[in-house]
């Protein structure tokens, strides 16, 4: 009876649905997280009348045919990168992205990572680095005597130098784009890798065409809509008991056919 299998296709696709989903209710309140989207295909078809085969020695066809879906499969689970809301936290070192763009960060092994959040601080020696310490390209290293530090909308880092009336350029942000962000590899720590599916990244001056501007004391917040989030777990919830309802139907055809005399 195909409907067993079929119905538990469909609930393996709801509980990764329903994964996804609380994901993304996990980092809600996760700087920069973007939210994912899981989305499924069905499977292959058995064709037990096939359409447009000849019906007739005449040269009739079959209009419709008869094709019965196996189920469902897991297509992709898509990120959604659309801007998140931009909170005030006054923060020197806390710098928010207002448009399209990424931080690029220097791992410890030697590779680039791209990064959305802006939650920055001091290394020890003066250096921006993120969160875990690593070093945030091209690698700005303030004064050990400045005594303000300001971050312009260019991605200029100015630190006012006790005795100096001009602040001092240290430094200059530059951003990351891709063609397909959405192609990006999350490896955790708000870290995503290129893959060849992202494109190549190209770098740019913040303010410049295609480029996003900074906001510094600022952090750019979680993509996820609650309410949304909330709303597609009950329907996941509902299409998983629904397919479990396939089951216990099939089931119940099958106990018949048994007790049959």
């Amino acid at each position: 009876m195909r409907s067993l299998n079929i119905a538990a296709t469909g609930m393996l696709a709801q509980q990764l649905n329903v994964e996804v989903i609380s994901n993304n209710i996990a980092n809600m309140n996760t700087t920069g997280f973007k939210r994912q989207r899981a989305e499924f295909q069905d499977l292959l078809y058995q064709d037990m009348r096939r359409v447009g085969s000849a019906s007739s020695d005449t040269g009739t066809i079959v209009p419709a045919g008869v094709q019965i879906g196996v189920g469902v499969k897991t297509a992709a689970v898509y990120r959604i990168t659309e801007q998140g809301n931009l909170v005030s936290t006054e923060n020197t070192y806390d710098l928010a992205i207002q448009g399209k763009g990424f931080f690029k960060v220097n791992l410890p092994n030697g590779d680039t990572s791209y990064t959305r959040a802006g939650s920055l601080s001091l290394s020890p020696d003066g250096q921006i680095v993120t969160a875990d310490g690593y070093a945030v390209a091209p690698g700005i290293t303030i004064p050990a005597d400045a005594i303000s530090v300001s971050i312009n909308a260019n991605g200029e880092v100015l630190a006012k130098v006790q005795g100096q009336v001009t602040p001092q350029n240290v430094g200059q942000f530059t951003l990351a784009n891709f063609a397909n962000e959405a192609g990006l590899e999350p490896v955790g720590d708000n870290l995503f890798l290129e893959t060849p599916a992202s494109g190549a990244a190209t770098e740019g001056t913040p303010g410049a065409i295609g480029y996003g501007t900074i906001l510094q004391g600022f952090l750019e917040t979680s993509n996820v809509n609650v309410v949304q989030e909330v709303t597609n777990l009950i329907t996941a919830q509902r299409a998983y008991e629904m397919n479990s309802k396939v089951i216990e139907a099939s089931d119940e055809m099958m106990r018949s056919l048994t007790q049959l005399r």
